[in-house]
């Protein structure tokens, strides 16, 4: 069955450095385009980075583009987000997704994995 199991959020003051990581596991990942998205409490799901299967392309929304790095490992069947100057707005449960999405979509809810906090406070 699909896995996806997201890692690494934690608490960091505002300024600082997270990396979070996705294990995959279940389906195609080399064959898979993945998402990163986040969620706040009482909130809807926001798309935060796309990156096509094999890496080549990437998109990122307009609120960390130039803070945030999606990569991946094909060969490990893992997903990364490498989030550096963080800010108390990027406070969330941050998800890893199977699909595409952009500014006004994300992956249904059926294909994401469990979430991973991240608390940018000082």
């Amino acid at each position: 069955d699909v896995q996806l199991q997201a890692s690494g959020g934690g608490l960091v003051q505002p300024g600082g450095s997270l990396t979070l990581s996705c294990a995959a596991s279940g389906f195609p990942f080399s064959l898979t385009p993945m998402t990163w998205l986040r969620q706040t409490p009482g909130q809807g799901p926001v798309w935060v980075s796309t990156m096509n299967t094999d890496g080549s392309r990437t998109a990122y929304s307009d609120s960390v583009k130039g803070r945030f790095t999606i990569t991946r490992d094909n060969t490990a069947n893992k997903l990364y987000l490498q989030m550096s100057n963080l800010k108390p707005e990027d406070t969330a449960m941050y998800y890893c997704a199977i699909g595409w999405g952009g500014p006004n979509s994300v992956p249904n809810r059926t294909y994401w994995g469990q979430g991973t906090q991240v608390t940018v406070s000082s």
